[in-house]
């Protein structure tokens, strides 16, 4: 017999966060069971929650290095666990599961005390500063990539290979063909900045694209994502430089834009190394210098090494090196299309699933609730959850 049962999401707010949060809450309600979300008020902006799924903001507090930040940020961050144990009560979940970020911390916070079990999702090649402080006491620790650093040995057996779920319109395209790409043939490139970093794709890429010879570059057709307070000044470059260009703040319909494309440039992000990996489109990627823990030049590594993708430290994206290195991977015979089946190989289309079923592993029924609840539960095998409270977020 089956039971539906009820799991909170705790995510922060911003996309990377939010898509696998999202992704996990669609296939929980698609295998009968309710979903609750905890965020902050930006991640409440970020659409795509499922029908009927509960949205609660919750007090995100941090608690740094700088003195000045420990006592506020310590109220804030029990405020929010006092909410969430206020849910719990109400909304009896059966877990909860963690995506990273400071609003998931109360969440998780809160369901040590409760003993509720608990699994935190890394989307990152480097263990989370959240996810680092919760390790120690969650039942499960999934990742997106095989090789995590900041993960302590003594964690090992609770670790799972899941992938990075992604949107259900980028799964579809891993069943299509590469789009064909003759000599004389439109060369399609998409440029993706995301909001944080793009000013310096709009400084280099369009430069670039001039650099390169003439037989390629006749062929170009542009898809740039650019800060609103860049894209006059990049579309001038392109009018200046005779090469078609579509420019756009946002692209609602990117996973059709991936789908188009031969060639994608942008940052390593998570969400977007999972989209290129599921889709099988080769990249040449910028890391973000500024991430934390320096994340994005980890993230790139598994696609670089498998030949998918190469990878340009920001200290040394120029135009003339970006335009050596799109020749480098476009005028050989046949390198893009190899490149997009070396990219395909550390694609996991399956992430969601896998991570659903991780979840409903570790979690409990309603009815086993109903049973135990005037019996000592049994321990999780894990320290006391209180000392937890105690560590601060650096």
């Amino acid at each position: 017999m089956s039971f539906s049962k009820h799991y909170v999401l705790a995510a922060g707010g911003t996309g990377g966060h939010m898509i696998p949060a999202y992704a996990l809450g669609e296939e929980l309600v698609q295998r009968g069971h309710r979903v609750a979300l905890i965020t902050d008020e930006r991640g409440e902006k970020i659409p795509g929650m499922v029908d009927d799924g509960q949205v609660h903001v919750l007090p995100a507090g941090r608690v740094t290095k700088d003195p000045r930040s420990w006592i506020g940020g310590t109220r804030a961050i029990m405020k929010g666990r006092k909410m969430a144990m206020q849910l719990y009560e109400t909304f009896a979940p059966s877990a909860v599961v963690g995506f990273g970020g400071y609003p998931a911390f109360p969440a998780l916070l809160a369901a040590f005390k409760r003993d509720i079990p608990t699994v935190v999702h890394e989307q990152n090649s480097v263990l989370g500063r959240v996810n680092r402080l919760a390790a120690r006491n969650v039942n499960a620790i999934a990742t997106s990539y095989p090789n995590v650093s900041r993960i302590k040995s003594k964690y090992t057996d609770k670790v799972h290979l899941v992938g990075n779920p992604v949107r259900e319109e980028v799964i579809a395209l891993r069943d299509e063909p590469y789009p064909p790409l003759t000599e004389e043939g439109i060369f399609r490139v998409l440029v993706t900045g995301g909001s944080q970093g793009a000013t310096i794709l709009s400084d280099v890429v369009p430069d670039a694209m001039a650099m390169l010879p003439m037989h390629l570059r006749r062929r170009l057709q542009i898809t740039q994502q650019c800060r609103e307070q860049d894209i006059e000044r990049v579309r001038a470059k392109y009018a200046e430089h005779d090469i078609p260009a579509e420019l756009a703040t946002y692209l609602p319909d990117l996973p059709q834009r991936l789908g188009w494309a031969h060639l994608v440039i942008g940052r390593a992000g998570a969400s977007t190394i999972a989209e290129l990996t599921t889709a099988g489109r080769p990249a040449i990627l910028i890391p973000l210098p500024s991430a934390m823990d320096d994340h994005q030049t980890y993230n790139v590594k598994e696609m670089v090494e498998a030949g998918g993708a190469r990878a340009i430290a920001q200290a040394g994206f120029t135009a003339k090196e970006l335009a050596k290195q799109m020749q480098k991977m476009a005028l050989g015979p046949g390198a893009l299309e190899n490149a997009a089946r070396f990219a395909k190989k550390c694609g996991r289309p399956d992430a969601v699933r896998d991570l659903a079923d991780l979840v409903e592993s570790i979690g409990t029924s309603p009815l086993s609730k109903t049973i135990k609840a005037n019996k000592e539960r049994p321990a999780l095998g894990t320290a006391p959850r209180e000392a937890l409270a105690k560590d601060s977020v650096s």
